[in-house]
């Protein structure tokens, strides 16, 4: 019972410490995500940090030939 407890407590800790599961998020209102897990897949920059640059972000991304770029707000 004790490793049972300690092995569930560890799984439940570990989740609660990583905000897990998030079952919502702004970025799954864009349309393009539904196309993520078939044939495509999606990069989610958060904009947290207070050096954060939109236009130097987008600048950056579209040196990579993207597909879209989108602004999602919260």
């Amino acid at each position: 019972m004790t490793i049972l407890f300690g092995g569930l407590s560890a799984v439940i800790g570990m989740l609660g410490l990583n905000g897990l599961p998030a079952p919502y998020h702004p970025v799954f209102n864009n349309p393009r995500f539904s196309a993520v897990s078939r044939d495509r897949f999606f990069l989610c920059v958060e904009a947290a940090d207070p050096q954060f640059d939109p236009a130097g972000t987008r600048q950056f991304l579209s040196a990579f030939n993207t597909v879209d770029i989108a602004e999602v707000p919260e």
